[in-house]
């Protein structure tokens, strides 16, 4: 019985051992998102106040090509760029023979979603807001389902033009544009 038990436990290990082998531990680029100034993308809406233009005042999104279309002087690249950079732009192009000293601010007004799916209860794509970490992400898709691994997740993001997935644990942030995929555990 002993050693049924012992070649049991031997066969058990072998299989999990690949398992193990296919962990890789995150990149140092993975994270280095987290302390750089927010790059706008697709999905993100910016706020763009006109001071004493009250008809270029407005909520205006990010299209799928990262262009802001604004009045008068039409499309704005804003993919990779932060909101300072796309402030600059539009009051150079408004100075441009339209207004005379424009001041002009733009503010993040709602980010790019993030997206879950795997083992919860309610996948899809949801609002990202500031702060978001892995763990509320779960809660907000409605929690683990009985299957889910809970210890760690898998995160999908872009990162300097670069497509990284890695392995992390629930307190770890989030950023807009993010894809968290919770995997079923084995036992």
């Amino acid at each position: 019985m002993k050693k049924i038990y012992r070649t049991f436990l031997a066969i058990t290990a072998l299989t999990l051992l690949p398992a193990c082998a296919s962990y890789h531990p995150v990149p140092d680029a993975f994270h280095a998102g987290l302390n750089q100034p927010y790059r706008l993308d697709s999905g993100d809406r910016l706020r763009v106040i006109v001071f004493g233009e009250d008809g270029l005042t407005n909520t205006y999104p990010v299209d799928k090509a990262g262009f802001v279309s604004l009045p008068l002087i039409g499309e704005v690249p804003a993919r990779g760029r932060t909101a300072e950079q796309v402030q600059t732009e539009i009051s150079q192009r408004y100075a441009d023979g339209y207004l005379n000293k424009p001041n002009v601010t733009v503010q993040i007004e709602q980010y790019r979603p993030f997206f879950i799916m795997g083992e919860v209860t309610n996948g899809g794509q949801y609002s990202y807001v500031p702060g978001m970490t892995v763990q509320n992400a779960v809660a907000i898709a409605g929690g683990f389902t009985p299957r889910a691994e809970q210890e760690n997740v898998d995160v999908t993001r872009q990162t300097r033009g670069n497509v990284l997935t890695g392995r992390v644990v629930a307190s770890d942030p989030l950023m807009p544009g993010d894809t968290v995929y919770v995997r079923e555990r084995w036992f």
